[in-house]
């Protein structure tokens, strides 16, 4: 029985040796054959706003300078960027640049030490890095703060502040773009579209001066030229060439998953946002809130990406700034990086690294990433 016992384990190990290497050869092919090529980045470009310090530190030396900028949180977010592997083409400052909300004046200041400031290659690596600026008015610029006993209502349109937008930012305006033609041209040169490769984007200033009237005496904020971007969405929408379409704008229409027609937003929202999914346009990029964080509102379909923590106080855990990446399998790929905040929120941390805080692909389908906060 011995014999036959120690024969069997003989034989088995036999067998064993003989055929799993086979097997294991087998599934390694198996394994090799499954393993897809990452698809190329063919293009991408990079947003983020609302870097202005808050009143209160308009004039500390240790937060900004003339520009009311956030210096060391605007500083790392140049530097990150020009350090990416895949250098982006585009770069989407989406407004709340500087302080501004009082008078023409200020803004004027204010702007013009922004411009120096970003044109100084010892502290902006991105002005000279061929990465084009496209510049994009948020509220702090087009609007002034005034209390005039309504709590809801406590900013309003301020007159000349496009012009002096336009005196500043001109230089970060595609030179290619079309701007809004007709006779409301001057008050919507903000609002223009263009296109890179197969991407066309409408850009929208959510803040277009309106003047005061009988039934608003102070104008009205949130003001958007409606019908010139419906009709450029559509254009883009019946293009072949065009694949994908964003619309930016400083201000969202939803927030934490609520539409928002008052100061979180705007007025036109409830028009604007059906336009968008049913146009299949990819997402909706804006800022305003200080935080960052994506949704599908619709549960499905056109995303609302908020990238408001580029470096002024409030919600955000942390600063930085989104990319999109268009790959070569026309995949839209999203990354969200930054560094937690400092105390105060204008301390410079570089203790605390850079790291990827969000990442998914934007399908059109239902996502299954949400992102969580």
């Amino acid at each position: 029985m011995k014999k036959v016992f120690c024969l069997c384990i003989i034989t088995g190990l036999f067998l064993s040796a003989c055929t799993d290497p086979v097997s294991e050869e087998k599934e390694v092919v198996e394994d090799k054959k499954e393993i897809k090529k990452r698809p190329s980045i063919v293009s991408s470009f990079v947003f983020v706003g609302c870097n202005r310090v808050d009143r209160s530190d308009k004039e500390n030396p240790d937060a900004t300078d003339a520009s009311t900028a956030n210096l060391a949180a605007l500083k790392r977010i140049y530097k990150d960027i020009t350090a990416l592997e895949h250098q982006p083409e585009l770069f989407f400052f989406l407004g709340d640049l500087v302080l501004g909300e009082s008078t023409t004046e200020n803004l004027n200041n204010q702007l013009e030490a922004w411009v120096k400031l970003y044109e100084n290659t010892a502290f902006s690596t991105i002005s000279k890095s061929g990465i084009e600026l496209v510049a994009v008015p948020g509220n702090h610029e087009m609007l002034t703060y005034a209390d005039h006993g309504d709590p809801e209502r406590d900013e309003w349109p301020l007159k000349g502040a496009t012009e002096l937008w336009m005196k500043y930012m001109s230089p970060y305006i595609p030179s290619d773009c079309e701007h809004v033609s007709g006779p409301d041209s001057l008050k919507n040169q903000a609002t223009f579209s263009f296109t890179r490769n197969n991407i066309g984007f409408v850009v929208m200033n959510t803040d277009t001066y309106n003047p005061p009237t009988q039934e608003a005496p102070y104008g009205l904020e949130g003001m958007i030229p409606l019908n010139w971007i419906e009709m450029k969405i559509k254009e883009f929408q019946s293009d072949s060439k065009i694949e994908h379409i964003f619309v930016l704008g400083h201000k969202p229409y939803y927030v934490g998953g609520k539409p928002q027609t008052g100061h979180e937003g705007f007025p036109a929202g409830p028009k604007l946002w059906p336009l968008l999914y049913q146009s299949r346009v990819a997402a909706m990029l804006s800022a305003h809130v200080h935080d960052y964080d994506r949704e599908q509102p619709n549960g499905d379909g056109t995303y609302q990406i908020i990238a408001g923590n580029g470096g002024s106080p409030g919600s955000a855990k942390f600063f930085g700034y989104t990319i999109i990446n268009i790959l070569s399998d026309a995949t839209l790929e999203l990354e969200s990086r930054g560094f937690n905040v400092g105390n105060p929120y204008y301390k410079a941390v570089p203790e605390n690294p850079i790291f990827v805080r969000d990442s998914t692909i934007l399908t059109w389908e239902k996502n299954k990433n949400p992102y969580e906060g």
